[in-house]
C-alpha cells in the first residue's frame, strides 16, 4: 500500500511540473534527445534508459523488485489520466509567478511519493534506482545522491540535444534536497538497514 500511494504522488508530482511549462524534467531531456539521435519513440527511449540504469543499478548492488516493475506501469498510467482531464491546462497561459509556484510545489509533491515508495523497500523504479546506488556506493546523503542522478540525466541529454528549460535546472538544484527532506521528514530510509546484532 505504502509503494502504490507513494507513486500515485510521484505522478501527481510530475504532472504538476509538466503543467508549469517551463522546462521538462532532467530525465526527459535525456529521453528527447536520445529518441531525437536514434530516431525513435519518446516511450521507447524511457523504456530503453531504464532497462539500462537496471542493469547498472543491479551491478551496484541495488536490486530491482515489485516496486520497478510497478513505477513504470503505476506512474506512467496515473500521469495518463491527469494529462487527459483539463485541470490545470490554463496554467500554460499564466504568470511566470504562478507556474513557477505550481514548478516548486509539483516538485515538493514528487519528493514525498519519492520518498514514500522508495521507503517501501519494494524495489525502486530505474532512476530512483540510481539514486540510491550513488547513495550507497559514494556514501554521501541522499539528496546529494538525488542530484548528482538528476544531473547525470540531464547532462546525457543535453549532449544528445535534448530541450532545457529553466525549469530543468530547478528541478536539478531542488529535487535532492527536497527527496532528502521528505525522507527525514517521513522518518523513511533509502535502503532497508539491517537490525544491529
Amino acid at each position: 500500500m505504502q509503494l502504490l500511494i507513494g507513486l500515485v504522488i510521484s505522478a501527481v508530482g510530475i504532472w504538476l511540473t509538466i503543467q508549469a511549462r517551463l522546462g521538462v524534467a532532467p530525465w526527459e531531456v535525456l529521453h528527447i534527445g536520445l529518441a531525437a539521435r536514434a530516431g525513435i519513440g519518446i516511450g521507447t527511449a524511457s523504456i530503453v534508459t531504464g532497462a539500462a540504469l537496471v542493469v547498472v543499478v543491479a551491478i551496484a548492488g541495488v536490486r530491482p523488485g515489485v516496486g520497478t516493475v510497478l513505477n513504470v506501469v503505476t506512474i506512467g498510467a496515473v500521469l495518463n489520466v491527469l494529462l487527459a482531464v483539463p485541470w490545470l491546462d490554463a496554467l500554460g497561459n499564466a504568470a511566470v509567478v504562478w507556474r513557477a509556484t505550481v514548478l516548486v510545489v509539483g516538485i515538493a509533491v514528487f519528493a514525498v511519493g519519492c520518498a514514500t515508495y522508495v521507503g517501501a523497500h519494494l524495489g525502486p523504479g530505474p532512476r530512483d534506482g540510481l539514486m540510491v546506488a550513488v547513495h550507497l556506493r559514494g556514501g554521501v546523503p541522499i539528496g546529494v545522491a538525488r542530484g548528482i542522478s538528476e544531473g547525470a540525466g540531464l547532462s546525457l541529454g543535453w549532449f544528445l540535444g535534448g530541450p532545457i528549460g529553466a525549469g530543468t535546472i530547478v528541478f536539478v538544484i531542488c529535487a535532492g534536497p527536497a527527496v532528502g527532506l521528505a525522507f527525514t521528514l517521513l522518518g523513511l530510509q533509502p535502503i532497508q538497514r539491517s537490525p544491529p546484532m
